[in-house]
């Protein structure tokens, strides 16, 4: 990444649970990184650790998973599934040389707006002072 640029983030976000919160970030006009990419997925607990590595491959800095907590409509179980794909994923990024924390899970509910916006600025500081 150079100096001058924002590094791009590609956000996982659940369509039920984040992405409400996150289209509500725009409409309260509270700013975030314009380098900062999202896709849908139905459950956090899906995301497959292939998906997180290609993101790398293509040029992303880090990858956020905005995780559906215990508000998870599929199951229970979600936030340690997805716990368990991050950690997997993590042991794939050191095996290639990539620094683990570029990836990032937090539970983001429907109306935590201001809290994704927060680890958004927080996640891009610390992409940029890490120099990825």
């Amino acid at each position: 990444m150079k100096q001058q640029e924002r590094p791009k983030i590609l956000v996982f976000s659940t369509e039920k649970i984040s992405d409400p919160a996150i289209d509500m970030a725009g409409l309260l006009k509270l700013h975030y990184p314009p380098t900062v990419y999202t896709i849908t997925v139905p459950c956090s607990s899906g995301i497959k650790p292939r998906w997180i590595m290609h993101a790398f491959e293509k040029g992303f800095d880090g990858v956020f998973i905005a995780a559906d907590g215990t508000d998870c409509p599929y199951g229970e179980s979600c936030t340690d599934k997805t716990a368990r794909v991050v950690q997997m994923t993590q042991q794939m990024m050191q095996e290639k040389g990539l620094e683990p924390a570029r990836l990032k899970m937090a539970a983001i509910c429907s109306v935590c707006s201001e809290p994704f916006v927060r680890q958004m600025k927080a996640f891009t500081e610390y992409l940029s002072r890490d120099g990825n």
